[in-house]
């Protein structure tokens, strides 16, 4: 299985492993894109002004500039723990014993802007991207990654596939139709049975989601799999209301 997780706005600063090689990542059938990306959003960081406007940045986030800037030189940290935000927090991947860590970086991808998905313990730099962002010098993101990153998905062979992305990170990469996969959504049930969908405990029930499928050392490779390995951990799935989608009830 694969779990397809999606960035976070909020990042950690620093690191301590080597300058970013691209040469390392996951699914290196993307290293060209990735090539591209990186040059583009590094030239675009030569002019701050240019720079803030593309990435629509406020004054008080100006510094993401020369973060992009050093994208090249600066130093890394796992993808895992270099993002933050309610779904990291959530899954707090810093306190995950040795097993559940290897088990994410055997499982895990991570979509990101200027690398598309990324192994969950490839070593990443600190970057401002959104999936939004048209960066001058290269194709939309969308069209950049889009069709490169759903052949190296296929390539995987991954017998199943678990996708938290959002929507617009999804369109970055989406999963071929060739391996089985469910989208997942986080809903709360009302009184009268039906059900809506959460933003805040959305990213929250993913996080925890992911964080115990990792100290399972889950070994999932279909729907029902994940049904039964929920139904025993103590998750309500369900299938979703539209095809190819699965419903998490918090």
């Amino acid at each position: 299985m694969l779990v397809l997780l999606p960035p976070s706005e909020t990042k950690r600063a620093g690191g301590t492993g080597a300058p970013l090689d691209l040469g390392t990542l996951a699914l290196p059938q993307l290293t060209d894109e990735r090539r591209a990306a990186v040059a583009a959003l590094v030239a675009l960081s030569a002019d701050p002004e240019a720079a803030t406007r593309v990435l629509k940045l406020s004054v008080r986030q100006a510094g993401e500039v020369a973060v992009n800037a050093a994208l090249s030189t600066a130093p890394t940290m796992p993808a895992i723990d270099r993002y933050t935000g309610v779904l990291y927090d959530a899954l707090d991947a810093a306190t995950l014993e040795p097993a559940a860590r290897g088990w994410t970086g055997e499982h895990v991808l991570i979509q990101s802007a200027p690398f598309g998905p990324v192994g969950a313990l490839d070593a990443v730099p600190a970057y401002r991207l959104a999936a939004g962002t048209a960066l001058p010098g290269i194709p939309p993101l969308r069209r950049h990654w889009a069709a490169p990153s759903t052949a190296a998905l296929a390539a995987t062979d991954a017998p199943f596939v678990l996708d938290l992305r959002s929507e617009a990170y999804v369109a970055l990469a989406p999963v071929p139709a060739s391996i089985p996969s469910a989208f997942v959504r986080v809903v709360t049930a009302g009184v009268d049975g039906t059900v809506r969908a959460l933003n805040h405990f959305n990213k929250h029930a993913k996080g925890q989601l992911v964080r115990a499928m990792a100290r399972s050392v889950a070994e999932i490779t279909s729907r029902a799999d994940f049904f039964a390995w929920a139904a025993d951990a103590g998750w309500d799935a369900r299938n979703g209301e539209v095809a190819g989608e699965l419903q998490i009830v918090v």
